[in-house]
């Protein structure tokens, strides 16, 4: 077993990958950048590195970087986590070429699975049910159109590098297909830097249900059972349950076993999950998450095992020490991810610092988090602080049991979509499984769902030290971090007690100041720009559209003029107050 581990990553997964390697008695050590100094992952690893400043791009994204890292650090391997380069293959090659062994699936089926074109063959040459679709890449709209005539409409265009809904757009009619390629193109290049898009005939009301893998090195795969992930907001997770409700013992074998053949196929070993769309007749495969998934927790929970603890081993050369026989679901498991975001406000992201922070507790309730009373929540990253996970002997004392715990779940200083949660469980749609992947966004009336009660207050900061009370300092020596702590007569306040954030607001991604510039609201990526210098726009005109943590903003214009200057350009990263479009 491994001496040292880095973790790649930030938030709950390195707070979730730090204490399995504890748990084996395995030194880790954390990266961190400059909007991470004080975060709660930092101070719990056995040492820490900077990499850089708060942007992804030039800190957790730095492959350079981070294996220059672990080669300082002299670790033995590497843990990605989940999202930045947990998926990158280039990040695992680097690792492996750098001495050091790389916790996740061999990079030559990283690379086949997460190209969705190669991973839709090797599924199809595997015997999996496939959603019908084009076998190369899609350039022209004229493609689109024989596409549909022949499979019918709507259908997807789909971006060939990435998932998660990202680079997605759904064709409803033939004179939507210019416009939705040149957009699903702009996306996939910015999100994946990769502009090859396919097409898929487009189900409109599936369920999303996945099946968790995981595999050793000699070719052992098994599945741990099925999570549904059916709802979602603008493709995005909000709530996952195992086993779903709508999976008999039939299907789940049916899908475990197309799972296993597809993954063997394609050579893998490490976790991950098959993803499945699921009809009442048929269900079909999606996609690969060639990593551990956000929503482990809830099959850890009705399978009894540590799927970290299961990465580690594999990793580390040693067979599966489970089989498919000994695989067992006990009772029901649902999670929560906890958002800062504005539910009322199309789930708008919001910022600020935390000033009260009480998870809940109890018999059937577990919180993986990465924030702490007076932590600054920013908008360099995804909006998830937490996951609510409950367990109980079947989905109705599950619900009970989450329906207490999201009731006594304190977070003050920054809004969440925790009332959202105790909504929709109260729903009797979600109650009896009467809803879809869509639901969310095209069928549910959330402000008529959450009522008329206000939001939090997304600003102030933690308590200033008093005369007497320690205080800890953090150090840098060479990009490494360092906590000294002085006893003794100390009024100054910490530096992240010392930080706050405003609201990001119920305003779009753009925000106008006095002499007509348009500036950015939040830190994100210009995923496209709508208008040209000398165009006339009225008001409420799409100018730009920005990407923060996961979510497209719409840059409107507020008032009628002529554009005189646009100061970005598809794929530039800006900062909160940056300008960004120019109107007279």
């Amino acid at each position: 077993m491994f001496e040292k581990v880095l973790v790649a990553n930030r938030g709950e997964i390195a707070i979730r990958v730090i204490r399995a390697c504890r748990d084996r008695g395995i030194a880790t050590v954390a990266v961190y950048s400059d909007a991470d100094r004080e975060a709660r992952h930092v101070g719990l690893a056995d040492a820490a590195y900077h990499i850089g400043p708060a942007r992804a791009a030039e800190s957790y994204l730095d492959i350079d970087r981070i294996v220059a890292v672990g080669q300082e650090a002299a670790v033995d391997a590497v843990h990605p986590g989940y999202g930045f380069l947990a998926e990158n293959p280039r990040f695992a090659e680097a690792v492996i070429d750098a001495g050091m062994t790389w916790i996740g699936p061999p990079p030559a089926a990283m690379r086949q699975l997460g190209d969705k074109t190669a991973a839709r063959s090797i599924m199809a040459e595997a015997g999996v049910p496939v959603i019908p679709g084009s076998e190369e890449p899609i350039t022209e709209p004229a493609e689109v159109h024989a596409f549909g005539e022949t499979h019918g409409y709507p259908v997807a265009i789909k971006a060939a590098g990435g998932g998660g809904g990202r680079g997605m757009k759904i064709v409803h009619e033939p004179e939507e297909a210019a416009t939705k390629l040149d957009a699903a193109v702009r996306e996939a290049t910015a999100y994946f830097d990769d502009p090859r898009v396919y097409l898929e005939r487009f189900i409109e009301t599936p369920r999303h249900v996945e099946i968790q893998v995981i595999a050793d090195a000699d070719g052992t795969a098994i599945h741990l059972g099925e999570r549904d992930c059916t709802l979602q907001r603008r493709h995005q997770k909000l709530i996952e349950e195992a086993p779903s409700p709508v999976v008999d013992a039939e299907l789940r074998a049916a899908m475990g076993d197309a799972a296993i053949a597809g993954v063997t196929a394609a050579g893998y070993a490490s976790a991950g999950t098959v993803e499945f769309l699921v009809t009442p007749d048929a269900f079909y495969f999606m996609e690969v998450n060639t990593r551990i998934q956000v929503e482990h927790p809830v099959t850890e929970l009705v399978c009894g095992v540590d799927l970290v603890d299961l990465q580690l081993e594999v990793a580390a050369g040693r067979p599966l020490a489970l089989t498919q026989e000994e695989v067992r679901l006990e009772g029901h498991a649902i999670e929560f991810r906890i958002n800062t975001e504005d539910a009322r406000a199309d789930f708008r992201p919001t910022t600020g610092v935390v000033e009260r922070y009480d998870p809940p507790r109890g018999i059937g309730v577990r919180v993986e988090d990465g924030v702490t009373t007076g932590a600054t929540v920013g908008g360099e990253y995804d909006s998830m602080i937490a996951k609510l996970i409950v367990h109980g002997s079947d989905r109705e004392q599950a619900l009970a049991r989450a329906e207490r715990a999201l009731g006594e779940y304190t977070i003050e200083g920054v809004q969440t979509i925790i009332p959202f949660h105790a909504a929709i469980i109260a729903d009797e749609r979600f109650r009896t499984g009467a809803y879809h992947t869509r639901f969310v966004d095209e069928s549910l009336d959330v402000p008529a769902l959450l009522g008329e009660a206000g939001g939090a207050d997304a600003s102030g900061g933690g308590p200033a030290a008093t005369e007497g009370d320690p205080v800890t300092y953090t150090l840098e020596v060479d990009g490494q971090r360092f906590e000294v702590t002085v006893h003794g007569d100390t009024t100054t306040r910490t530096p992240q007690q010392a930080q706050t954030a405003p609201s990001m607001g119920e305003a779009g991604g753009g925000h106008a100041v006095g002499d007509g510039t348009v500036t950015a609201e939040m830190q994100g990526t210009i995923l496209g720009v709508s208008v040209a210098e000398g165009d006339e726009v009225r008001s409420g005109d799409v100018l730009c559209v920005l990407e923060a943590m996961k979510m497209e903003n719409e840059v409107t214009a507020t008032s009628d003029g002529t554009v005189t200057a646009v100061a970005v350009a598809v794929g530039d990263q800006v900062d909160a107050g940056d300008p960004l479009i120019q109107i007279e």
